[in-house]
């Protein structure tokens, strides 16, 4: 059959979705998206997959995608992260007999992405991004998604929406917030910039951000024109949210519970998605979309606000029961203790260390010279020499001959190596 693409893709493919759970890491897992399915979610995506692992562990293959097959868990998007084109075509190619479409991230903003120069950390990179959404949609049987971060400025984020469309994505999501909008300093997600992507291109878009309930899910609608929208913090908060309903939270963890026994995950997913469910206190909507661009920059996701001395601080829930534990803790980074640094790698080094190093550099090098690091508790020349001591002790009563001759130098090579691997 033709690849269907853009309208008719998410027409019929899709079944016209407009309700979507998000892509989230060891959090859309199987039971989670069947849950947020039986209560109004008509799309789901797969937590967000490492293209290179992927293509080289079947473990990793059978754990994430080739062992949950499920007829109820459909329409489903594949996300993967990647930065290589042969690397993601060819994990894609794995993929693409369980889903419905293949979506490459570039929109996770965290520090792992930095790290690993995969999702938004690669939105600069246009070429690069050509050449993989160019050989996904000519290799792939399923159509290619993308889902993006905005940049600060309307028109280069239109002029990246139409580089993708032309490359050969079929649908984009797009997240209102820039990379460095993340955490406590997440604000609130630009609709304008999502609207002014909408109206620039001919291809399908989902909105992403600023959805707590149905009502700002039936307004993002109205006032960006998208196809669908897309919820992750608010479908963890209350996986009925696309019903409208916000049901007692017990009832929501029994039916995830039951539904986890039929389609077993890692204990880590459920206990996180429990805390998110009995942690979370409904509140008022936020203030309109439309809000000043002063209000965007201060509005944290978990921002509260205390009145410090005449000024306004912003403190994140954990910080605020440090304060409350002790009132006079302060968090400005320039009062923090300065460590000295290790000679060798940078990290802080011990307090104690008779090498001025970390403990992993301080170990590699007293076990090289055989010494000593009381600091660090290495003791490689101390127990070397009892070793030695105890060898020579076994080969006395062995042979007493040889303690006449003064030979007591045997297996020094071996006794050295058990003196590291006990240190170690």
């Amino acid at each position: 059959m033709p690849k269907l693409r853009g309208e008719a893709f998410w027409r019929e493919t899709l079944r016209s979705a407009h309700y979507v759970v998000a892509p989230m890491v060891d959090q859309s897992e199987l039971a989670w998206r069947l849950l947020s399915r039986r209560h109004g979610a008509q799309l789901c995506y797969t937590p967000m997959l490492h293209a290179q692992v992927f293509l080289r562990d079947a473990n990793y293959r059978r754990e994430n995608l080739y062992g949950e097959a499920c007829p109820e868990d459909r329409p489903l998007i594949v996300q993967f992260c990647a930065n290589d084109p042969e690397v993601f075509v060819q994990a894609a190619l794995l993929a693409q007999d369980y889903c419905d479409a293949i979506d490459l991230n570039l929109g996770c903003p965290q520090m792992i992405a930095k790290r690993g120069h995969y999702g938004a950390f690669l939105q600069e990179e246009w070429d690069l991004l050509q050449r993989m959404i160019l050989l996904a949609n000519e290799k792939l049987s399923v159509p290619i998604t993308c889902k993006i971060r905005v940049f600060p400025e309307i028109d280069k984020t239109v002029k990246y929406a139409q580089m993708l469309e032309k490359a050969g994505c079929q649908l984009l999501t797009v997240h209102g917030r820039t990379k460095e909008q993340k955490g406590p300093l997440a604000g609130v997600a630009s609709w304008e910039h999502i609207q002014a992507v909408r109206k620039a291109v001919s291809i399908p878009v989902f909105a992403n951000g600023n959805i707590q309930c149905l009502s700002d899910v039936e307004e993002c609608i109205r006032k960006t024109g998208v196809h669908g929208v897309m919820s992750a913090e608010g479908n963890l908060h209350n996986p009925a949210l696309f019903e409208g309903r916000n049901p007692l939270v017990w009832e929501m963890a029994e039916e995830y519970l039951e539904i986890v026994q039929k389609y077993p995950c890692p204990l880590s997913y459920v206990r996180a998605h429990l805390f998110k469910l009995w942690h979370h206190t409904p509140k008022e909507r936020c203030k309109e979309n439309g809000a000043s661009e002063t209000e965007k920059g201060v509005r944290g996701k978990r921002a509260l606000e205390e009145e410090e001395d005449g000024n306004s601080e912003l403190l994140s829930k954990n910080k605020q029961k440090k304060k409350l534990r002790n009132p006079n803790k302060s968090f400005d980074p320039s009062l923090k203790p300065k460590y000295a640094k290790c000679d060798q790698c940078g990290n802080p080094k011990g307090n104690k260390c008779v090498f001025n190093m970390c403990r992993g550099c301080c170990k590699k090098r007293a076990f090289k010279e055989t010494a000593d690091c009381p600091g660090h508790g290495l003791l490689f020349k101390t127990k070397y020499e009892k070793s030695l001591s105890w060898q020579s002790s076994q080969t006395v009563i062995q042979n007493p001959e040889i303690s006449r001759r003064g030979d007591v130098d045997v297996g020094e090579t071996a006794v050295l190596k058990e003196a590291g691997d006990s240190a170690v």
